[in-house]
């Protein structure tokens, strides 16, 4: 039955909290996709958009990026249980995607009629501003919740950031200096990069290393690999093993493509590295 192939492998998923499959994995896969495409379509056909001089550049996407961590920061508010009721489904993979677009592009509207009226002059300073202000609510939440339960482990805060930071120069240093790839110099490369590799360490810290909490990878491709090496840390080689080829073919294509499209497909590369690596990174520093 349709109904129950639904319930076995999207709504059950959700309901349960059980890892992801493979049929849910490739299904948000190609809704991402799509929802990227859409988007690019929405924000370069719009006359409105156009008339106002808005342009999907790099200035766009560093300004999106509070609004990246704050999908993180929401998730784990859900993780806390604070949330009861139905309205906790809300804060989980895919609808939590679909409730921060909602609030991003109401963000991005707000800016940009602002600029129309005269009364801002900068879309990027507001709409990066009002994403800051809202991640910063949504992490007093967190901090509030913690004085109640385990306190926040400063430690982690900091190691897990720290391995990011250290695994992302030696990968950034290897490309620029040693492939000779000028253009990772570029802040959105150093950016995926950071986000991606933030994730591995979270992903490795909690499994191998976390003092108190034994955390499980819920993805279908790194639980499988994991499995199989017996060890977390697979997620470093894993991400290397994505991230060459695709920072080469994006420049490649770069030259090529609207640059629209690319900054919005990198965009996307961002998020799914990066808000999964908040969401990990910021549990285990809560023992949630």
């Amino acid at each position: 039955m349709v109904s129950d192939f639904i319930y076995k492998y999207y709504i059950g998923p959700i309901t349960q909290g059980e890892a992801y499959n493979i049929v849910d994995t490739l299904t948000y896969a190609i809704i991402l996709v799509a929802g990227v495409y859409l988007l690019y379509r929405w924000l370069t056909t719009s006359t409105w958009l156009t008339d106002i001089g808005f342009t999907i550049d790099q200035g766009f996407i560093l300004a999106t990026l509070p609004y990246v961590i704050l999908g993180g920061v929401m998730r784990v508010i859900e993780d806390t249980g604070m949330i009861t009721g139905p309205l906790k489904f809300l804060l989980i993979t895919p609808l939590i995607y679909f409730v921060l677009f909602a609030f991003t592009v109401s963000m991005m509207f707000l800016s940009l009629f602002l600029v129309k009226r005269g009364i801002l002059t900068s879309f990027n300073a507001f709409y990066a501003g009002a994403g800051t202000f809202a991640l910063f609510v949504a992490c007093l939440v967190l901090v509030a919740w913690s004085t109640t339960h385990h306190g926040i482990d400063l430690f982690i805060l900091c190691i897990i950031p720290f391995m990011a930071l250290c695994a992302t120069t030696i990968v950034w240093a290897f490309m620029r200096y040693i492939l000779s790839w000028t253009y990772v110099a570029d802040p959105l490369y150093i950016t995926l990069l950071f986000g991606q590799l933030l994730d591995a360490s979270a992903t490795s810290f909690g499994i191998e290393l976390h003092p108190s909490v034994q955390y499980v990878e819920q993805h279908v491709v790194g639980s499988a690999l994991i499995d199989a090496t017996g060890t977390a840390f697979v997620m470093f080689p894993l991400k290397l093993v994505v991230l060459f080829p695709a920072i080469y073919i994006m420049e490649l294509y770069r030259k090529e493509a609207n640059t629209a499209f690319w900054h919005l497909v990198l965009l996307a590369m961002i998020v799914v590295g990066f808000a999964p690596g908040i969401r990990d990174m910021v549990r285990m520093v809560l023992y949630v």
